[in-house]
């Protein structure tokens, strides 16, 4: 059970409210993880807006960003962020096999080297901020400088949105999205 109360449209701060009715009318789903940040208006536009740009205004291929994404889930537990990036993935091309391999993603023949690229990049700035010249310079060798800094972001983002998913335990919705555009709705312009 979410450790913060999930925030109903009609219980909600009148900014977050709007917010919600909008991305309603965008025909998306207002995500509990939205819910929750909705205690928050003077935070949930902007930190909603992050998102929506990198899903998509990023130059940064969907399916690197979703191997990152899966791969923060994986390294922070954060069985959430999991449920709802499973289906993305797939729908961008990431394969089951690649999915079912982040965990072990070093010992994979599943994974090409721009990915194995990515995941190294991933673990190192995930889990220790600082990255390896080698790692970074490997990482050059396949993604330009926007995508090298849409990637950095990205895991930043993804990697902060784990750590309000799993410290207030919000729960998984019921049915969990399905694609970009449950999630971003039709104008996959967000809020």
């Amino acid at each position: 059970m979410s450790r913060v109360r999930l925030l109903g449209n009609d219980e909600a701060p009148e900014k977050s409210k709007e917010i919600f009715e909008k991305i309603e009318a965008n025909g998306a789903t207002v995500l509990n993880l939205y819910r929750a940040v909705g205690h928050s208006p003077s935070t949930i536009a902007g930190f909603i807006k992050l998102g929506n740009v990198l899903l998509n205004r990023a130059e940064l291929s969907p399916k690197l960003r979703e191997i990152a994404i899966l791969r923060i889930a994986n390294l922070t537990g954060s069985e959430y962020e999991w449920t709802q990036h499973v289906p993305i993935a797939l729908e961008v091309g990431v394969t089951q096999q690649r999915i079912d391999d982040i965990a072990k993603w070093k010992r994979s023949n599943s994974f090409n080297p721009v990915e194995k690229a990515v995941l190294q990049y991933t673990d190192e700035v995930a889990q220790n901020v600082k990255v390896m010249n080698e790692t970074y310079n490997a990482l050059k060798g396949f993604l330009n400088e926007r995508c090298i800094v849409e990637l950095t972001v990205s895991i930043g983002y993804w990697g902060m949105i784990a750590r309000v998913l799993v410290p207030l335990e919000i729960d998984i919705e019921a049915q969990s999205v399905c694609s970009a555009t449950d999630l971003l709705g039709k104008k996959k312009d967000g809020a």
